[in-house]
């Protein structure tokens, strides 16, 4: 089916489990691409297609090479394997995101696909891929996939440097989601596995020669690209202002999770209830206004701790002061930080959510 006609004059097609954009004339295109990659100006046609075969399944490869793999993917949505660039991802194509943004005669417009929950990272983290891996398997995990079509002429360098901002948004977007690494307890500034494809119009009369922040061009390609990531992965996996609303989700990458405050009930309480009924009271608390409020503050203070922007002695003390405010609220006794390093910090936050809940336990089995 056709999702739209760009302002190059290029038409976006989605069949096949693919997005396909065949040129109508000859294109710059930077990508990063395996097969026909980097910078090019004799490819007709790009596309991003979803590799994943079902809910559960591994993405294997079609063929004994990835370069043989994706000339047989491009050949059977009836593109030429030699002039063709082309992405690979577990996203489907149905939760694309198409955003568009006009200045006077300049033209951007981002297609992004995009899912982080499983292999989301941030740069540096421990890595492994230099191990030897079953070349017959395709990395299945979530990635962000960009199109990014830029209806100007740029010199070479420039649809470089574009790439370069694109990259720069699509980071912005995943910050301003909160969205946590899985490798680390850092914020996310991609996937292990993001591509992405820019696309320059050499025949439009608008030449450009930057691509920078300080530009009108790179100013669209943020107001494009960041939009079109956040929107994609709403789609994908639920990601979203919503859905980070959440006590949980914030202390995740700091590895405060729902089985490890069951386990730590279940160890010190001699009355402990039943697993489900304490679990539902944890979901109860998880999204309480109040508390994601006060655990968004509590984990930048962890973030400043790690990045040593503040001392493990201010950290304590303005931890501290927190827990407090915190524990007036619900009425319970307030934990104390017993050491200026992030562990402790996780215990007193630990504790206190345990006393919360307890409390609330108290309660209820009162008022029976």
């Amino acid at each position: 089916m056709k999702l739209c006609t760009l302002a190059t004059g290029d038409t976006v097609y989605r069949y096949y489990k693919s997005i396909v954009i065949p040129f109508e004339q000859p294109r710059k295109v930077i990508s990063t691409a395996i097969v026909n990659g980097g910078y090019r100006e004799d490819l007709t046609a790009v596309f991003n297609n979803d590799c994943n075969p079902g809910a559960g399944m591994a993405c294997t490869l079609r063929a004994p090479t990835y370069q043989e793999h994706i000339k047989l993917i491009t050949e059977e949505i009836g593109l030429d394997p030699l002039t063709t660039a082309g992405m690979e991802t577990a996203a489907s194509m149905q939760n694309v995101a198409i955003h568009t943004e006009c200045y006077e005669t300049l033209t951007v417009t981002a297609i992004v696909t995009g899912g982080i929950e499983v292999n989301g990272g941030r740069v540096g983290d421990p890595a492994d891929y230099f191990q030897p891996i079953d070349k017959g398997i395709v990395e299945k995990p979530g990635t962000i996939n960009i199109i990014l079509i830029i209806d100007a002429d740029l010199p070479p360098g420039i649809v470089s440097r574009a790439m370069v901002t694109c990259t720069e948004a699509k980071t912005a977007a995943l910050q301003e989601l909160m969205a946590g690494s899985n490798y680390s307890t850092g914020l996310a500034t991609g996937s292990g596995t993001d591509q992405t494809i820019v696309i320059a119009n050499p025949a439009s009369p608008l030449y450009l020669e930057c691509a920078g922040k300080h530009s009108k061009l790179g100013e669209l390609i943020g107001r494009t690209v960041m939009p079109a990531v956040k929107e994609a992965l709403f789609k994908q996996t639920g990601l979203s202002s919503e859905q980070q609303h959440s006590m949980l989700r914030r202390f995740k990458r700091y590895g405060l999770a729902e089985e490890e405050l069951w386990q730590a009930y279940a160890d010190n309480t001699d009355k402990a209830v039943i697993k489900p009924k304490f679990l539902h009271e944890l979901y109860q608390l998880d999204s309480d206004n109040c508390l994601v409020t006060y655990s968004a503050l509590y984990v930048h203070l962890l973030d400043e701790l790690q990045w040593e922007l503040l001392s493990g002695r201010e950290v304590q003390q303005a931890g501290n002061e927190l827990l407090v405010a915190v524990a007036a609220k619900y009425g319970v006794v307030a934990p104390v930080i017993a050491d200026t390093n992030t562990a402790a910090c996780l215990k007193a936050w630990q504790a206190l959510v345990l006393n919360i809940i307890t409390n609330t336990i108290h309660k209820t089995e009162e008022e029976k």
